[in-house]
């Protein structure tokens, strides 16, 4: 059974950074794919960054919402197993529970409907 572990998140002002990291379980999968959305309230899960392995070929690649990239930094572990995403300057806009998922495969996708595997959430606040 495949399952996601999350852990990091909390209370930051705004300027802070903070760490998510997640990590799956389970799988037997030649590649994978793993990612992190998140979801304010009141408004649509929306992606953030994804990292793919594909493991037999020992080759990984990231993808960052446009929007994102140069503050939210995300990385894969050694062991394929684990990503951890850097939130720097965080502001009070990025306040959202925050969510893994994971999917079969090294094709990156932005697309929630493509993610099988689900972590709880890790909730963000950022106070201004």
């Amino acid at each position: 059974q495949v399952q996601l572990k999350e852990s990091g998140g909390g209370f930051i002002q705004t300027g802070g950074s903070l760490t998510l990291n997640c990590t799956v379980s389970g799988h037997t999968f030649d590649s994978v794919t793993m990612a992190w959305f998140r979801q304010a309230a009141g408004k649509e899960r929306e992606f953030v960054a994804a990292f793919g392995w594909k493991i037999h070929l020992n080759t990984e690649n990231a993808y960052y919402h446009p929007s994102l990239k140069g503050r939210f930094f995300i990385s894969g572990s050694d062991t394929k197993d684990t990503v951890t995403l850097q939130m720097n300057n965080l502001k009070p806009d990025d306040t959202a529970v925050y969510y893994c998922a994971a999917a079969r495969g090294a094709l990156v996708s932005t697309r929630d409907t493509s993610y099988t595997y689900w972590g709880q959430g890790a909730r963000v606040t950022v106070s201004s």
